[in-house]
């Protein structure tokens, strides 16, 4: 059973679940947009059982206590830095890192610019920063999948997502999400300031300029056929992006939620993946 807590950090309290022993090795689980911590439930469940201390913040944005009102509050290098004032909270030296969508974004940009604090990295759905920014400018298949991000960069993106009962908000979640969590999530973002607060992260994006540069550290990215928003031309080439041991699974039939449409299977590869990089 995961535990509520609260982080203070530089930036604020940011609320959390937590599963295992404190003193089990650490894991933190970075959730994506439009979800919350709990997207990370089961993993957390079965990680605090193996023996890890698996924590799953609620990000910028979407802990109330860490809600900053600027655009440029959500930059990148500000959501890479709430990763390593978390990890000093908890005296992490080195630690596991996992994310999903917009926290496999920062998952990959926090293990370009500090190798030396991730043990490994598992990221699920969104590739490699770089091959993905290529890909959204010059492949016709991502350029029309992202289409929907100038939708959410646009000041009228909260109106069209929360009109008739955050009607467009609920439709994103299906396939895939279970329909508790999507009552979950709708309640938080309909909350004064929250959605605004998720959508500058994509305001803030400067995709596709400027470089991460290539991965060093053991890496399992994990992405599925049926992902409607990130297609298989960035996806094939993440590999080319990472130096470090590198393991692909790509999971046919399977939407954008993959920590909750399959979750024994991403649970299992990723304790696969920790297992094989112990040190």
């Amino acid at each position: 059973m995961a535990e509520y807590i609260q982080i203070p950090t530089p930036a604020g309290k940011f609320d959390a679940l937590t599963a295992g022993p404190q003193d089990g090795r650490p894991v933190l689980l970075l959730h994506g947009f439009p979800e919350a911590a709990v997207e990370w439930s089961e993993q957390l469940s079965v990680l605090g059982g193996a023996e890890c201390f698996a924590v799953a913040p609620d990000q910028r944005g979407y802990s109330p206590g860490v809600r900053p009102e600027q655009v440029a509050d959500y930059r990148m290098d500000e959501l890479v830095g709430d990763v390593l004032a978390i990890a000093e909270h908890f005296g992490w030296s080195r630690f596991d890192l996992v994310g999903h969508d917009w926290g496999a974004a920062v998952g990959w940009a926090t293990a370009a610019a500090h190798p030396e604090r991730i043990r490994t990295l598992t990221a699920v759905s969104v590739p490699h920063l770089d091959p993905f920014g290529e890909a959204i400018r010059t492949d016709e298949d991502q350029h029309q999948r992202s289409a929907y991000m100038q939708v959410f960069r646009s000041s009228g993106a909260e109106k069209i997502l929360l009109a008739d009962n955050a009607k467009k908000l609920r439709q994103m979640y299906y396939p895939g999400v279970p329909e508790h969590h999507v009552d979950d999530y709708v309640q938080r973002l309909t909350e004064p300031g929250a959605l605004t607060a998720a959508l500058n992260w994509y305001r803030a994006m400067r995709f596709g300029r400027g470089e991460i540069g290539p991965i060093t550290v053991p890496t399992l990215y994990v992405w599925s056929t049926e992902d409607v928003a990130v297609g298989s031309t960035a996806a094939l080439a993440t590999g080319d992006h990472v130096t470090g041991p590198y393991r692909f699974e790509m999971l046919a039939d399977v939407s954008h939620w993959i920590p909750e449409e399959v979750p024994e299977t991403l649970t299992r590869l990723l304790l696969e993946h920790l297992v094989a990089h112990q040190e």
